[in-house]
């Protein structure tokens, strides 16, 4: 029988919600705080903010109940983010009432919820997201095997640095691609989002270490990849 774990469920709800308002944020907002790093304009979507918190969340899963679970938290949130992608897209093509469009319109939605339901920066944050995610998921299995589970920060941040790197990337590039973001902010969102993102993971690790061994302790887990089937495909 499949053991039955308390708070599974309740970390992957936490999961999918972070992820999902974090891609509603990245549409509806770009934010400029003030000031460059060597030469870089510290600028970045508003889902920069809380996107980190879903990468926390991935290595928990990880890390506590293996490659596998995770694997199908990580499907989950693929399927609520395009759930939520298609469901505003429908609200975008309904007709707006009279007294609504006098003080928003259409066109406000347009501005800050149409990103969210346009091709393009669906699918740059369906395919971030999902090479992201299973990046992470994968160097942070790998690794925990090659450390014998010591040294959790190790893990922590490298699988981190590894899947943010590969989720910036292909999310800038798909969302430019798609015109949603002009080239010419290509190098700054991409070195500011990592940075950041790669930051926030950082500064959160003892909160992570915290979690993790009460986790491991209620849950009785403390799982070991040895063998799995990294396929991201398999069911």
């Amino acid at each position: 029988m499949q053991k039955q774990y308390r708070y599974f469920d309740l970390i992957m709800a936490v999961f999918v919600t972070v992820l999902v308002v974090s891609n509603i944020a990245s549409s509806a907002k770009i934010v400029d705080w003030g000031f460059s790093i060597f030469g870089v304009r510290m600028a970045f979507d508003a889902g920069t903010i809380l996107f980190p918190v879903s990468y926390i969340f991935g290595d928990i899963l990880t890390e506590v109940y293996g490659y596998k679970r995770s694997r199908r938290v990580i499907w989950a949130g693929f399927a609520c983010l395009a759930l939520s992608s298609a469901v505003l897209w429908a609200v975008k093509v309904m007709p707006g009432e009279a007294t609504w469009q006098g003080y928003a319109g259409d066109a406000a939605y347009l501005a800050i919820l149409g990103g969210m339901s346009s091709g393009g920066i669906v699918l740059a944050s369906l395919a971030g997201y999902w090479s992201g995610e299973f990046s992470n998921s994968f160097t942070l299995a790998k690794m925990k095997i090659l450390t014998q589970g010591r040294w959790l920060w190790t893990r922590t941040i490298g699988s981190t640095i590894v899947g943010q790197l590969v989720d910036t990337i292909v999310f800038v590039v798909v969302a430019s691609a798609f015109g949603v973001f002009p080239w010419s902010l290509f190098l700054t969102l991409t070195v500011t989002n990592y940075i950041f993102k790669v930051g926030v993971e950082a500064l959160m690790t003892p909160v992570t270490y915290l979690v993790v061994r009460g986790l491991k302790r209620v849950e009785k887990e403390d799982y070991y990849d040895r063998g799995t089937d990294f396929n991201p495909f398999r069911a």
